[in-house]
């Protein structure tokens, strides 16, 4: 490595070179008694010189991708040399980058994914042809338009403008009712740049969609005839003149019927829910005043735990569809009750803070292992199936619950210890909260 300031043996041969001229300058003007004129026609063809190689230099840059470097000594060769030498480096550089993205074009055009990079406001700065296809995107007409502005749909723009990227959504195509997309934001690692990631979840919302109407339809099918067989089977537990011997499998079959009504039940009421239609009207919900109704409806219960207590750290009430709510804090009150045996305890719980509103039933059952917890949403998983199937539960009650909380833009968290108990905490956004009525705190004040 030269030291800052060494100079290289061409810069050595210029310095010769001018320092040689400017000797024989002097002797020349020694013997001619003209030494300035002598300096000054020397330093005149010297500057002369390095002009005519400065144009030759410049005439080459204009022209270095069709001719070949001029041959030039000294100093100024060695400028030729590096400028040569940084162009062919630029040049190798630039063959690599452009294989890069020939080879990055021929990847996204291959993805089977739409693929949107997408800039600090959205502004998109490049897709992919799959990106394009789906959604109706141009080159030359969409490049910085904001992605909101092409894809108008209320559940995507909400999802944008999150903090978060989430599981993404999945939205319908307007302009083709029979096509559904799903959208992910993957961050890039730099906060002035999103990539948007585009899938075609048509045939899933297909199959889906398939799957609910034959669970609806099946399950409403299904309710008459079960209707008649319950009908007769009390008929005939009531029958003085019936044998005997037909009285135990009669009651059997009258748990086992009752079983059926609740798993249609909870069945129609789970495709209600997954069928993603808002209610009309969200309206204002006394929680303390549901959770202490369903409290006194839990003491009437002929087993239950010995103890049921409700602890109201708030007032406030909840923005929502009470029936769904209801549902939602009856279906964890009533497993609870199934798995705490008679000596236990159950708690149920309504508090607020800056997070939001929270419910949660905590019992001092069997608890659940860790391995079981991720899965417990799940229509029909069990923990325990034969226990389950004693206890008359449908297997449907966490997936009601997972759905209606959803509709409500809740979560839903699970604590559990095996063998000393679970608590289920149902998670409210705080823009869901809001005071009693005036009118209710002037009753409950005047009683």
């Amino acid at each position: 490595m030269k030291l800052p300031g060494a100079m290289t043996p061409a810069a050595w041969q210029s310095v010769s070179r001018l320092g040689i001229s400017l000797l024989l300058a002097l002797l020349v003007g020694l013997a001619t008694g003209r030494i300035a004129l002598a300096f000054a026609v020397v330093l005149a063809i010297y500057a002369g010189v390095q002009l005519w190689n400065l144009l030759r230099l410049e005439h080459w840059l204009r022209r270095r991708r069709i001719e070949d470097p001029p041959d030039i000594s000294g100093l100024w060769g060695e400028v030729v040399a590096i400028v040569s030498r940084i162009y062919r480096r630029k040049q190798f550089h630039r063959a690599r980058v452009t294989a890069l993205l020939r080879e990055f074009r021929r990847l996204t055009t291959a993805m089977p994914e739409g693929a949107v990079l997408l800039g600090p406001e959205h502004e998109i700065l490049w897709f992919n042809r799959r990106a394009a296809e789906w959604l109706g995107l141009r080159r030359k007409r969409d490049r910085g338009i904001r992605i909101e502005n092409l894809v108008r749909h209320p559940n995507f723009v909400e999802y944008l403008r999150g903090d978060e990227p989430g599981d993404g959504v999945v939205v319908q195509d307007t302009s083709d009712i029979s096509r559904w997309y799903s959208f992910h934001i993957v961050r890039t690692g730099m906060p002035e740049r999103q990539l948007l990631m585009v899938r075609d979840v048509s045939r899933e919302q297909q199959l889906q969609s398939m799957r609910r109407d034959f669970v609806a339809n099946a399950s409403h099918e299904l309710r008459s005839p079960l209707t008649v067989i319950t009908g007769y089977l009390d008929a005939l537990a009531d029958d003085q003149k019936l044998d005997p011997t037909w009285t135990a499998p009669i009651l059997e079959m009258r748990r086992q019927a009752e079983r059926m009504s609740t798993i249609i039940r909870d069945l129609l009421e789970l495709s209600k829910l997954e069928s993603g239609e808002r209610p009309l009207d969200e309206e204002p919900i006394d929680i303390p005043g549901m959770l202490a109704l369903l409290r006194k409806e839990t003491l009437a219960l002929e087993h239950r735990p010995h103890e049921v207590r409700l602890t109201l750290d708030s007032t406030q009430w909840l923005k929502g569809v009470e029936n769904e709510v209801h549902s939602i804090v009856s279906n964890l009150l009533s497993n609870a009750v199934k798995y705490t045996p008679p000596q236990g305890e159950i708690e149920l719980r309504w508090w607020t803070d800056e997070d939001g509103g929270h419910i949660a039933v905590r019992d001092t059952g069997v608890g659940i292992a860790p391995e079981h917890i991720p899965r417990l949403t799940e229509r029909f998983y069990r923990v325990d199936s034969g226990r389950s199937r004693d206890l008359g539960g449908s297997g449907l009650g966490l997936a009601i619950v997972r759905h209606a909380l959803q509709r409500h833009e809740g979560t839903l968290t699970i604590d559990s210890i095996e063998g000393r108990g679970s608590t289920f905490t149902c998670h409210f956004l705080p823009s869901r909260l809001m005071q009693p009525p005036a009118e209710f705190l002037q009753a409950k004040l005047s009683g």
